[in-house]
């Protein structure tokens, strides 16, 4: 598929993006009508693919996500082009950025911590990030936007919400804004469910002195052939048998 089989006002807004790593996934689908997750990791160098669709949405293009099988197939995420009409005007250069204040006034509240892991990070490393994901309830203009509507997050805890996020059916199909704001990469405090499915999520991180701590429990896991998040459930399970 080339370039007739997109919309010339399409194609216009697509070519005047000029993101290096956007570009690439555009021309990509403009030619062949889609892309893989297995063509954005081997042609294009995506650790995580997904980030390669989102790449392009933060853009305000719109893709739509199907599934193939890869070359071992197994089932796979392709994108293509969406509605041209659903294009978000102004957004060509990506999102609208958020001010200093505006992060700083986040990074009082959160106690300069990552909203889910919730260690502490200087400013630089925290990212803000929208509760309810971009790509289902867009971007806020800038005058409306309160701070209760976002976040702060690590980069690992952001590249895990996104792999999260866009594996999930609502964010894949139905977009529903009520749907995300009960799970637990919008509102860890207090959940329903994670990317709709019925999970209880605890991310813990051992910092400083505690590293010591994680190194013996991943011996003592080693010495009864357990991986550390059941041997981790199994000591909980007989501290509340003993104590609770």
């Amino acid at each position: 598929m080339g370039d007739p089989d997109v919309p010339r006002e399409l194609l216009d807004r697509l070519r005047a993006i000029t993101a290096k790593r956007a570009r690439a996934v555009i021309d990509h689908i403009i030619r062949h009508g889609s892309v893989t997750t297995e063509e954005l990791s081997t042609r294009y160098g995506y650790r995580h693919p997904p980030r390669g669709a989102r790449d392009v949405r933060e853009q305000g293009i719109p893709l739509e996500t199907f599934f193939l099988k890869d070359s071992k197939g197994r089932r796979m995420a392709a994108y293509r082009f969406a509605d041209p009409a659903k294009v978000r005007r102004g957004m060509l250069g990506g999102r609208r950025v958020f001010s200093k204040k505006f992060k700083d006034a986040l990074m009082q509240s959160a106690g300069f911590r990552c909203h889910i892991c919730l260690l502490p990070y200087e400013d630089r490393y925290l990212q803000v990030d929208h509760r309810v994901p971009y790509e289902v309830v867009g971007d806020i203009p800038i005058d409306e936007r309160q701070p209760h509507d976002y976040m702060l997050l690590c980069g690992s805890c952001n590249r895990a919400k996104s792999w999260s996020c866009e594996h999930c059916v609502n964010w894949i199909e139905a977009k529903n804004p009520s749907v995300c704001e009960s799970c637990y990469w919008a509102r860890p405090e207090s959940y329903a469910h994670v990317a709709t499915k019925e999970l209880r999520r605890l991310d813990l991180v051992w910092a400083g002195d505690e590293v010591t701590d994680f190194d013996r429990l991943k011996v003592q896991a080693a010495r009864v052939n357990a991986n550390m998040p059941d041997f981790v459930r199994a000591l909980l399970k007989q501290a509340k048998l003993d104590q609770w």
